[in-house]
């Protein structure tokens, strides 16, 4: 039991990995031992975390755009010409976009459905060579960050955001049974509220957030780092396609 949630010896890639959800996933990945490629698209900003986070452990910056095919097929090779095997990938890289129903755009769906859903597909599958290598050994690991906006209604009107994130956790249930025959578990994280650039109401007004939160707080680095650690160790090897809730209650109180 003691290696249950050991990642020691284990590569990671974890996309949007330079900031919010996705550092604080490469931060538990690094303080349990693996080493943690972090992939971002603007490369300074992806240098310096990665910088940053090899404080503790071997931490690598591959900046890439991955909402394109062509860049999630660049960000495999890159990987592949430091690693043979890729033990887990998270697809965490994500973006919003919030517009009145009537002025909704056009280019505000494209982006967020691209990165959010088109990209966590097309990513494993560049990298799925690698996944199965991985996989020989011990179960290789796949999580996709989706959001509880995805399973209940927030009142904003970020409509592409909603949808890509429900699609996101459909797409792991179905991916997930075609790529369990070859030993890669695929499982799902849905934050709540964690400070992010991306959740600056939560970032920014945490204590107002958090009388809306049953737990009577918003998320923490280490909910966020301890829910990603659990489905990509040994711990999660049996969970296949389930969407795991991190989100401090605030799904049950929206009803």
């Amino acid at each position: 039991m003691s290696d249950l949630f050991s990642l020691q010896g284990r590569s990671a890639l974890v996309t949007g990995g330079s900031r919010g959800i996705g550092r604080m996933i490469a931060e538990g990945f690094l303080k349990q031992g693996a080493r943690v490629y972090i992939s971002a698209r603007k490369a300074a900003a992806c240098d310096q975390a990665a910088a940053e986070l090899s404080a503790l452990g071997h931490c690598v910056s591959l900046p890439a755009d991955v909402s394109t095919v062509q860049g999630a097929r660049a960000l495999a090779t890159a990987y592949a010409q430091r690693e043979d095997r890729l033990d887990i990938l998270v697809n965490n890289a994500g973006a919003a976009w919030a517009e009145p129903f009537a002025d909704f755009p056009e280019s505000g769906w494209d982006k967020v459905v691209d990165l959010n859903l088109k990209a966590p597909f097309f990513l494993t599958q560049a990298l799925y060579p690698l996944l199965c290598k991985a996989a020989q050994e011990r179960p290789a690991k796949v999580i996709n960050v989706a959001s509880i906006d995805g399973l209940s209604i927030s009142p904003l009107e970020t409509y592409s955001y909603a949808a890509s994130k429900s699609g996101l956790m459909h797409l792991t249930r179905r991916l997930a049974l075609r790529l369990v025959q070859d030993n890669i578990v695929m499982s799902a994280i849905a934050p709540g509220a964690f400070a992010s650039e991306m959740n600056r109401d939560a970032r920014d007004n945490a204590q107002g957030v958090a009388a809306r939160i049953p737990a009577g707080r918003i998320g923490r680095a280490d909910d966020m780092a301890g829910a990603a650690i659990y489905l990509a160790s040994r711990a999660g090897d049996y969970v296949v396609g389930a969407t795991l809730v991190v989100d401090g209650g605030v799904t049950h109180a929206r009803g």
